[in-house]
């Protein structure tokens, strides 16, 4: 069996140290794991539990990603299943990739996903997204 991703858009997120507070701020306000919460449940999970990983869209490029450790069943104040996607709280940086805005979230074949650039480090200066993928075109990144 192959190993899968997802990849999804970070709404509200302004850089990946925007998108790493708010995940520490909410496990520490709940107590629990870090989970992202989603109506479907994907068909194709047994692949994604295949160390696969969940890449976030951020301001319109892909710029890290978290691996998924489990998938939850989680059931709503309305009653309705829902899948809560576990991940591992340590988000990895990406190749900047770009991506048009989509509803949801998608199959990411692993082909298609950007490579890792370094670990998130609280407190570490990002490069711009700019530089970033100007970077990574020359083949420095």
């Amino acid at each position: 069996m192959a190993k899968l991703h997802l990849i999804k858009l970070s709404v509200g997120s302004e850089s990946v140290a925007t998108k790493a507070a708010w995940q520490a701020a909410h496990t520490a306000k709940t107590g629990k794991e870090l989970r992202h919460v989603t109506r479907m449940w994907p068909r194709r999970a047994a692949e994604l539990l295949q160390a696969g990983s969940i890449y976030w869209v951020i301001k319109g490029n892909v710029l890290a990603r978290q691996e998924i450790i489990r998938l939850d069943e989680v059931i709503g104040k309305d009653g309705i299943r829902r899948c809560g996607i576990v991940l591992n709280p340590q988000l990895m940086q990406t190749v900047p990739q770009p991506r048009r805005p989509f509803q949801g979230w998608r199959y990411l074949a692993v082909e298609d996903a950007p490579r890792d650039t370094s670990p998130f480090i609280e407190g570490v200066e990002e490069l711009p997204v700019e530089l970033q993928t100007h970077l990574a075109s020359l083949g420095v990144l």
